[in-house]
């Protein structure tokens, strides 16, 4: 018996500050796309889902007119949901409005109905339907800290969210607040900054109030997170319990984005910029930069890129599908978007002239 390889198409999403595109491929060369969907919305927040064989994309929506929510799509966009009341609700004793949700996070394959928000105001939020309703997580939003967690440049954000597959394990990192891990599932939560500097404050080593934008962690070594602060690269190997300076060999430890290889153990990609007050890629040169040893020695990827930039790149605008060899795509400010199918070693142009772009995600879904 001859068995047929399953065909696959390669999923595009990207958010901006006026609606969502969405981007289908077959090769990761030539795309097709569909949008605006959501025209004149805010898109910060994508998530897809591929488990169980489904595709499902959950976009995080802030309308000036109707608010903040989370909508879904199961047939590639050309519908939408979004539940009658909304999908994040602030339980009414809290005295809280949803503002913006920054990030949407598929749980483990052994979780599939399971999915994870962070938003604004700082909250973490939880699911198991799918992402058509969220819950409040109370452990984190009655947190002694919560009173004294800042807002960042773009707004008090919980941005970052990991989950180790076993579950009990998970990490969510804010602005500002630094990195909080739980190790019962998200219902206590203690700060994780030791080693991550914050300079701009009177004790510019403290437990907590750390300007972290984007964590990730690693694919293969447990206990293994890379973390991009506002100034400052780092890798923790025990569990965020510290964390150490991996910014040796970067043009500028200041950025946003933060990736880690879906499979491969040591592999991450930084997008550095050129710090406060200009936030631009140094000596306007737009590059990636990838770590194939966990942070030891850096290499620049520029090929296919301009030779001139001065767009930044936000820390969910940017992202990773699971490929063989893995694609890197992210999108600038200047609302351009570039994809690599081979791991950042040369990139092509795959859209340009979008508005500001917020979020981008990348997914291989099954069919053609």
């Amino acid at each position: 018996m001859v068995r047929m390889a399953t065909a696959q198409t390669f999923l595009l999403a990207i958010g901006t500050k006026k609606g969502l595109w969405l981007a289908t491929s077959q090769d990761r060369q030539e795309w097709s796309f569909t949008g605006p969907h959501f025209l004149m919305a805010e898109i910060p927040s994508i998530g897809i889902d591929t488990r169980e064989g489904r595709t499902r994309i959950m976009v995080g929506v802030s309308s000036p007119h109707w608010g903040p929510t989370v909508a879904h799509s199961d047939d590639l966009g050309a519908t939408w949901t979004e539940p009658e009341h909304g999908a994040i609700r602030f339980p009414e004793d809290t005295g809280a409005a949803l503002e913006r949700v920054w990030q949407i996070y598929p749980d483990a394959e052994s979780r599939p109905g399971v999915v994870w928000a962070g938003a604004e105001p700082i909250s973490v939020w939880k699911s198991t339907d799918g992402g058509e309703h969220f819950e409040l997580n109370r452990g984190l939003w009655d947190h002694p800290h919560r009173s004294e967690w800042g807002a960042g440049y773009g707004g008090a954000a919980a941005h970052s969210i990991v989950v180790h597959p076993g579950g009990d394990t998970v990490h969510v990192a804010m602005s500002t607040g630094g990195v909080y891990r739980s190790l019962d599932g998200g219902t206590s939560w203690e700060a994780r900054n030791k080693g991550i500097s914050a300079y701009f404050m009177p004790d510019p080593n403290p437990e907590f109030g750390q300007c972290v934008h984007k964590i990730a962690a690693d694919a293969v070594v447990d206990g293994r997170l890379y973390a991009q602060n506002h100034h400052g690269v780092y890798r923790t190997d025990n569990n965020a319990e510290s964390w150490d300076s991996i910014a040796e060999g970067l043009p500028a430890d200041f950025g946003f984005v933060m990736l880690a290889h879906p499979r491969r153990a040591g592999t991450a990609w930084v997008v550095p910029l050129k710090a406060d007050g200009e936030r631009i890629p140094p000596g306007g040169q737009l590059a990636v930069h990838r770590t194939d040893d966990a942070g030891d020695t850096w290499t620049r990827l520029d090929a296919g890129l301009p030779d001139k930039e001065y767009n930044s790149v936000l820390r969910d605008a940017a992202s990773v599908d699971t490929a063989e060899p893995a694609g890197v795509y992210f999108g600038t400010r200047g609302g351009t978007v570039y994809a690599s199918a081979d791991e950042g070693g040369t990139f092509t142009e795959v859209a340009t002239h979008l508005p500001d772009v917020l979020c981008v995600r990348a997914a291989v879904v099954a069919g053609a």
